[in-house]
């Protein structure tokens, strides 16, 4: 099993970088498919983060060799790359049916279903004040969501039918993400990346329409160029992050991210109201805001026994 380098600091620095960029996130990408398909939006994002992230490596002359393919997991790399193409496809999918504050409410099922993966598979383990923050972030998660939780329960089958397929594609992710740290024994998580980037492209070219990309305006092209951008960026910092820290440390960090989100989405309806509408913020909501918070730092910054 792969160990972590023990260098908290530079995990958590990296998981929080993360957290800002799939914030906001949902944002570009609701902006994006008001132009495009699911199936164009994915395949451009996998082709930008391939590209660049190529020829980062090659000038840096890390680019993975075939030695170091012979000696990785040819089963860990596929299942890596299909179930990250999979958590692409159900959430942009969820994320069409639904709105990006909810869309990121569900999505947190992904840091669940790792922190229990890393728990169970990597043998990582929680005292007991971490396991008290387990339930202040419960507790803190169910106010800050009321509103949107309560909205899953009363709203039309379309709205449920995107939030489930949300909640698969929060499986999808964690499966990916158990095969990333697990590879990380024989490959670096950027050659990691390169590899799955690359195979995401591949699979959704047959179904892109490459050419809607060249007839778009500026707005949508370049919030597509951002989000191509941000897969690029945000992995590779979350890949690079399980190097260093346990993936139930990093998955704890990462349940703050729907705070970003609707920070984020207040930001746009203030500055573009025609873009988005703005998520309402209640004395329950912002009490459990700081909850999760709370919670999710007793859990990333303890130490393990």
């Amino acid at each position: 099993m792969h160990q972590s380098s023990g260098r908290w600091q530079l995990g958590l620095a990296l998981s929080l970088l993360t957290v800002l960029l799939w914030g906001i996130l949902p944002i570009a990408l609701t902006v994006a498919l008001q132009a495009l398909d699911v199936y164009t939006v994915i395949w451009f994002r996998f082709l930008v983060a391939f590209a660049l992230l190529a020829v980062y490596l090659g000038l840096q002359g890390k680019l993975p060799t075939l030695a170091q393919l012979r000696s990785a997991s040819g089963q860990l790399l596929a299942i890596a790359t299909i179930f990250l193409a999979l958590n692409y496809f159900l959430f942009l999918q969820g994320l069409a049916l639904t709105s990006p504050a909810n869309a990121q409410v569900i999505i947190q099922f992904s840091s669940i279903f790792l922190s229990l993966g890393g728990l169970v598979i990597f043998k990582e383990r929680y005292q007991i004040y971490q396991w008290l923050g387990v339930s202040i972030f419960t507790i803190g998660y169910v106010l800050f969501f009321h509103e949107q939780l309560t909205n899953l329960i009363t709203s039309q089958n379309k709205y449920l039918y995107g939030s489930s397929l949300i909640v698969l594609g929060a499986a999808a992710w964690a499966i990916y993400a158990l095969a990333q740290k697990q590879l990380l024994q024989s490959l670096s998580s950027a050659q990691i990346m390169l590899i799955v980037y690359g195979g995401c492209a591949f699979l959704f070219t047959p179904f892109c329409q490459a050419q809607a990309v060249l007839t778009l305006s500026n707005l949508h092209f370049y919030t597509l160029l951002f989000c191509g951008l941000n897969t690029l960026i945000a992995y590779g910092a979350f890949a690079e992050s399980l190097a260093h820290w346990e993936a139930s440390r990093v998955s704890a960090i990462l349940t703050i991210t729907p705070i970003v989100t609707l920070i984020a989405v207040w930001a746009v309806s203030v500055i573009a109201p025609g873009l988005m509408l703005p998520e309402r913020f209640t004395l329950l909501g912002i009490t459990g805001a700081v909850l999760v918070v709370t919670g999710a730092a007793t859990i990333a910054l303890g130490k393990t026994e």
